[in-house]
């Protein structure tokens, strides 16, 4: 079982930055594949960006040259750096790992709020 713990959300302005870290409970080496999510009220929870364990990063079309996804393997973090913020990043921004230990498993943070004002 592998525990997720996501913070740095916030209330932010239009154009402002935030970076939001996962704390993962194991080796985020042992992690094939960290992701965040991120779910607006009323719509479906949507993929945002993920890091491989080799490194390799991926980005939804939205957010790609504004957020940065990274690994602190020492630390077992993983970050979102969001920059030039828009109201419509406002939601809850979850962080998922999965294929743990070469298993076809997935676990999910708790979430955390960003809020983007206009």
């Amino acid at each position: 079982q592998v525990q997720l713990v996501e913070s740095g959300g916030g209330l932010v302005q239009a154009g402002g930055s935030l970076r939001l870290s996962c704390a993962a409970s194991e080796s985020i080496v042992s992690i094939n594949t960290l992701a965040w999510y991120r779910q607006a009220p009323g719509k479906q929870r949507e993929w945002v960006a993920s890091i491989t364990r080799g490194g390799y990063t991926n980005y939804a079309g939205s957010v790609k040259d504004r957020f940065t996804i990274s690994g602190d393997t020492p630390n077992n973090t993983v970050y979102l750096q969001m920059n030039s913020l828009k109201p419509e990043d406002t939601a809850v921004y979850y962080c998922k790992a999965a294929g743990v230990n070469f298993k076809p498993n997935e676990y999910w943070g708790q979430g955390t709020q960003v809020t983007v004002s206009s």
